[in-house]
């Protein structure tokens, strides 16, 4: 074992055997986004500014991701060794069609255009069928190879770590490596794992570990597989729904089952604006508040619903002024970072432009959903190690 500072420096590549690829709508996302003013070519554009009330704001996207090849060819041959948001088994290719080896320079032109000064990267699929042995070396793997490209690029890149949620100790064991080895700031995970939610008890461990730490973990959904029969058809439903809505669930379930009351200390951020559950939080006000018609099924909680809010984060990708702004309303200013879902197809270029402009915002709002409270969480600016 060596720590973080030998690693980096025995690294023989800070970008080798990183990919920086979508799932889903891939196939269409970097021609879009060319489409709309991408880096294709040529010399890399100079770093917009973000500006709020005359002064330089720092923005962090906590919501971007990239896959490691290396992984993958550690899981060929094994069957059923992937659980992937569109429900594929096959372990011969990574999360959807691959799209152009993004190299670091096309990641940092495109930053650059859009004003994204740090990205969290983060890894997604989660492996969560794989076994413990595999299980163990593929996190290794790709925690190691994030760290890699964020000891390279320190200013603009932090880590997100992966663990292996199947095996709740072992998820334990990995998040206090990636945090106190590998310095990674935070852990991106599923919104279930192969069926079980989030709040049941096996996974006490991991969330006992996360508050520990003080760590940011980042709830990203892989689909909501329950209902894939009804999303057939038109509209891609699967991504468009079932995304959000295995969110929805996932923190419904950690609201009523008592996990945030039981580790109150937790640092939860949910994907896409935290789903639905902000824009409908009052019905599950209500259940509380009239278990009469509900009296096995909607059992009383430390407090309201709608007050766990508070202690919950969002991203910012809800797409609209109007819906950021109804994002801010409910659960505040101080509880929402920057997100952008880069690369994927459903992922949002100007996310730093929906924030400029949602009206009703101080100056002092906008700096905190660019930049202020993701820096915070992640503890960018701080020591390498230190937690803060």
């Amino acid at each position: 074992m060596y720590n973080r500072r030998e690693f980096l420096r025995e690294a023989s590549s800070a970008t080798a055997g990183i990919f920086f690829v979508g799932c889903g709508l891939a196939e269409s996302a970097l021609a879009s986004w060319h489409a709309g003013g991408g880096p294709q070519s040529g010399a890399r554009p100079l770093r917009r500014q973000v500006v709020v009330g005359g002064r330089r704001a720092v923005t962090v996207d906590v919501h971007c991701h990239c896959t490691i090849p290396d992984a993958w060819e550690l899981i060929k041959g094994v069957e059923g060794a992937i659980n992937l948001q569109v429900g594929q088994t096959d372990p011969a290719s990574p999360v959807g069609p691959q799209l152009d080896p993004r190299n670091v320079n096309d990641r940092l032109a495109t930053m650059d255009e859009w004003g994204i000064d740090v990205q969290a990267v983060g890894i997604n699929p989660f492996w969560y069928r794989t076994e413990r042995d595999l299980a163990r070396q593929i996190i290794q793997l790709q925690n190691e190879r994030i760290a890699e490209l964020c000891g390279a690029h320190p200013d603009r890149f932090v880590g997100m770590a992966t663990v292996a949620l199947q095996h709740p100790d072992l998820a334990a064991e990995q998040l206090e490596e990636g945090i106190k080895k590998f310095d990674l700031r935070g852990v991106m995970i599923g919104g279930s794992v192969n069926g079980e939610e989030l709040s049941a008890p096996k996974f006490h461990p991991f969330w006992a570990k996360a508050e520990e730490l003080g760590t940011l973990v980042f709830i990203h959904p892989q689909g909501f597989a329950e209902g894939q029969r009804r999303f057939q058809g038109n509209g891609t439903l699967g991504n468009v729904i079932g995304n959000p809505l295995e969110t929805t669930v996932a923190l419904s379930h950690l609201i009523f089952e008592g996990t945030l009351d039981r580790f109150p200390g937790l640092k939860i951020c949910a994907a896409h604006g935290g789903g639905f559950l902000a824009s409908y939080v009052g019905r599950s006000d209500h259940c509380v508040e009239y278990t009469g018609q509900f009296p096995a099924n909607c059992k009383p909680v430390g407090k309201l619903p709608s007050q766990y809010l508070k202690q919950l984060y969002f991203d910012s990708l809800v797409f609209t002024h109007q819906g950021l702004r109804h994002l801010v309303a409910e659960v505040g200013a101080s509880q929402i970072v920057l997100g952008t879902d880069y690369p994927y197809g459903m992922g949002d270029p100007k996310a730093v432009d929906h924030i400029l402009g949602t009206p009703g915002l101080r100056d002092a709002d906008r700096r905190a959903l660019l930049g202020g409270n993701a820096a915070k969480l992640l503890r960018i600016g701080s020591q390498p190690g230190r937690q803060g």
